[in-house]
């Protein structure tokens, strides 16, 4: 067991404030951050709350929150999405969850998210396995890509989204040519926690904002999934993708996005279905 087990508390708390906002408030007003890329107020209050209350009860440890940034010590930060998959909580979709890692020298060590729609908490500290609403949980086994569920991240907006989003296409049609189903939740964080439960076998990113990835990493990982960058090296805070997945598909998704890469389909070759 290690020490980091004993923030768990704290954590449970955080998040716990975070989800009865959720479930109580109102998004409130919209604000757009880019093109196509919103975030509401209740984002920004969860946040600013939270901060406050992690820097009263662990003063030591540093923060980074989505919306507003960094204060205190970066090499022992928590890590907060407030509200992953606000474009789901504002339009009433229950797939979006509040997300509390904590991450040790770029490394994710614990994490703690919560679905406030859905009744779910998970849980996990390195050395200490992965819960769900305090029970054991454990990743899939699943060792063919055919019997497979397989998550893709959102696709992307802003900048460059239509460059972005070429390898996203290309990986989404290889997928759909072999697995057994792809889904798009809309929340980084719930397919990170359902993977770690085996409700999928893999969920794939093709981004690593520490907000999003933090606390379902550790939680992926605890429950004995395999969380590898895009070029199979271990995760990390710098790592360029979160590649995660039943360990037994980790090689098959690596090869996968490496062909998609390598002949990527312009969006008009996607649509006339010519790729």
């Amino acid at each position: 067991m290690s020490g980091y087990v004993e923030l768990l508390p704290v954590a449970f708390e955080a998040v716990g404030r975070g989800a009865e906002a959720m479930r109580g408030r109102s998004p409130g007003s919209l604000t757009v951050k880019g093109d196509r890329d919103l975030v509401s107020e209740l984002d920004f209050t969860i946040e600013r709350e939270l901060r406050a209350f992690l820097r009263h009860a662990t003063p030591a440890i540093g923060f980074l929150g989505e919306e507003e940034g960094s204060t205190g010590s970066a090499e022992l930060q928590w890590v907060l999405d407030p509200i992953d998959g606000t474009a789901n909580f504002v339009r009433g979709i229950p797939l979006c969850a509040v997300s509390l890692g904590l991450v040790h020298r770029d490394d994710a060590v614990l994490g703690v998210i919560e679905l406030p729609f859905l009744g779910s908490r998970y849980a996990a500290a390195r050395g200490d396995g992965a819960s769900l609403n305090g029970q054991s949980i454990k990743a899939s086994t699943v060792e063919d890509l055919s019997e497979a569920i397989v998550a893709i991240g959102d696709y992307a907006v802003g900048p460059d989204a239509s460059a972005k989003n070429r390898l996203r296409l290309a990986l989404t049609a290889r997928l759909a040519e072999k697995a057994q189903r792809v889904r798009m939740t809309g929340s980084a964080a719930l397919d990170l926690a359902w993977l770690a439960e085996g409700r999928i076998d893999a969920a794939l990113t093709l981004s690593n904002h520490a907000w999003d990835m933090a606390a379902g990493v550790a939680i992926a990982r605890e429950a004995g999934a395999s969380v590898v960058d895009r070029d199979g090296t271990s995760h990390d805070a710098l790592s360029a993708m979160t590649i995660a997945a039943a360990p037994a598909l980790s090689d098959t998704l690596l090869t996968l996005l490496a062909k998609a890469d390598s002949q990527q389909a312009s969006p008009g070759e996607i649509a006339s279905g010519s790729y």
